[in-house]
């Protein structure tokens, strides 16, 4: 793979800074994460190079994006010359594995072992409900005890009304996309959570009205 494999998420660009300064925060220093929808990749990547602690497993539904996923993973000069503070050099990132081809929805996902973290942006709003207790369910069978699920994007928040951005934003989804589409619910959100075994340990407020929710799997 080389760089004219990357497609480019300019929102991905503008987030992956804030959402790793919560994932450094949440996260032990080291650890095995899942990262849920990995899209371009340009997220697992940055996640990559600024958490050498851990190793990560990229997963996509769409097949058609995995090359750029395996792209993103192999670094360049320019690469280098945008995060210099990050130990890594050019070439193949050693804490990312290959991306693999994985729908939540699945009863059985294609990976094997516990995870200390899945990661899952922009996928809720952006996919069929079903997709909502998917996630759900699967973090509860992938997680380690004490693991955490961090979801990122915006939602419906009952006591708060909907800022306007997020209600055109919500809109354009259902009419330009798919009808079943559109931001989910925070409550029903956490009851699925609830229902597979996680709970909410950490609500983050993040730029242009979203959220990252922090859930932790409980149980043996």
């Amino acid at each position: 793979m080389t760089a004219a494999d990357r497609q480019s998420s300019p929102a991905a660009e503008r987030n992956r800074q804030p959402i790793l300064d919560v994932l450094r925060r949440v996260l032990p220093p080291a650890g095995r994460a899942l990262d849920i929808a990995s899209g371009s990749g340009q997220h697992v990547s940055w996640f990559a190079r600024h958490l050498p602690g851990w190793t990560w497993q990229p997963s996509e539904y769409a097949a058609d994006t995995l090359p750029s996923i395996a792209a993103w993973s192999v670094l360049d000069e320019a690469d280098l010359a945008e995060s210099p503070q990050a130990a890594v050099g050019t070439g193949p990132l050693a804490n990312i594995a290959p991306p693999l081809q994985l729908d939540v929805c699945a009863a059985a996902w294609p990976v094997a072992g516990a995870f200390d973290a899945i990661t899952c942006i922009n996928m809720l709003h952006a996919s069929p409900p079903a997709t909502l207790p998917g996630l759900m369910q699967g973090a509860g069978r992938h997680l380690a005890r004490g693991g955490v699920l961090a979801t990122y994007g915006p939602y419906i928040l009952d006591d708060e009304p909907l800022a306007p951005g997020n209600v055109e934003f919500d809109r354009w989804l259902r009419s330009e996309r798919d009808p079943s589409w559109g931001i989910r619910r925070l409550a029903d959100v956490a009851a699925h959570a609830r229902d597979a075994g996680l709970r909410l340990r950490e609500r983050v407020a993040m730029p242009a009205n979203n959220l990252i929710l922090v859930f932790e799997r409980e149980g043996s």
